[in-house]
């Protein structure tokens, strides 16, 4: 990770297109490690800048420890020199997050993300608590916060996120998910590296100050999403709209049966020939009749082979 010569992290390389891709599995509930670079090196042949790996979609929060490290392991060494990894690490404890901050590290994944403490509903001051222990054990790694109040009941809002940049200095971006878009350009106007978390709107989202977007249909078809990105940078927001009225069919296909994370598995399996297996229980996944569906609506979307143009 390059610096600025100051000692602190040089935060102008994380932008652009950063697929929150699934996570797959064996029927024996380890990981896939082959399926997992698979994935990995398919979404970076078509240029993505980095990956947010074991968040919602990846079903960090419901992986074990040993499966979470094997994750961060495998994100490290298949993106070194090539793309940026950034690892979720959020637990259901301060303690399991601080252990999956400093296998991060170690693994050599460019920064760490965390949800803040769900289930039990914590206030500022344990908010604070629990991205400080984080933050001190990922080794001077950048930090991003995950503003995902619809399944944490836990809202970044200006005055708490003030008050937790104030005691956490690592803290430098976030993935924001919530309802409020407008929220993107107060956090761009207080520095924040902010990633928009819809891949419904990365067009939008940049306008407004992203730095890019994370979110599960970028690793179905990363082609749509960084052509996208690279048309809006460099001026072409013709094409960028046509892109964004693109990826509106990708989305469909992520949100259907609300079962993200085997759809995704369903359809990366189908594209790139290796089965990522399915969700991780208790999470939703799909019948066989439903899988069959998934996997024609894919097809007619264009999501199922990748155009020649896009391969490296």
């Amino acid at each position: 990770m390059t610096t600025n010569g100051t000692g602190n992290i040089d935060m102008s390389v994380f932008k652009g297109v950063f697929p929150a891709n699934p996570t797959p599995i064996h029927a024996d509930g380890s990981i896939h490690e082959e399926g997992l670079r698979a994935i990995l090196e398919d979404n970076m042949s078509h240029g993505v800048q980095g990956f947010w790996v074991a968040g919602s979609t990846g079903e960090g929060p419901i992986l074990s420890e040993q499966q979470r490290d094997t994750v961060a392991r495998v994100a490290g060494e298949t993106t070194k020199g090539k793309a940026l990894a950034i690892m979720h690490v959020g637990a259901i404890s301060t303690e399991s997050a601080v252990k999956g901050a400093k296998a991060a590290a170690e693994s050599g994944c460019a920064a760490v993300c965390c949800v803040p403490p769900f289930f039990f509903r914590p206030n500022e001051r344990a908010i604070i608590d629990h991205y400080k222990a984080v933050a001190d054990a990922a080794d001077g790694l950048p930090l991003f916060a995950y503003n995902l109040p619809q399944l944490t009941q836990v809202e970044f809002v200006p005055d708490l996120m003030d008050a937790v940049m104030q005691e956490v200095p690592s803290l430098k971006g976030l993935k924001h998910s919530a309802a409020n878009f407008a929220l993107i350009r107060d956090w761009a106007d207080r520095g924040l590296s902010c990633f928009s978390g819809s891949g419904r709107l990365p067009l939008p989202a940049l306008t407004m100050g992203a730095i890019g977007t994370v979110d599960a249909p970028l690793s179905l078809t990363p082609w749509l999403y960084t052509e996208l990105y690279a048309s809006y940078t460099a001026g072409n927001m013709e094409r960028a709209q046509e892109l964004q009225d693109e990826v509106q069919k990708v989305v469909d296909l992520v949100v259907m049966y609300d079962a993200a994370a085997h759809v995704c598995k369903a359809i990366l399996s189908e594209r790139l020939g290796i089965d990522m297996g399915e969700s991780i229980r208790p999470n939703n996944y799909l019948t066989a009749d439903e899988k069959a569906v998934v996997l024609a609506a894919a097809q007619k979307a264009g999501a199922l082979e990748a155009p020649v143009a896009a391969a490296v």
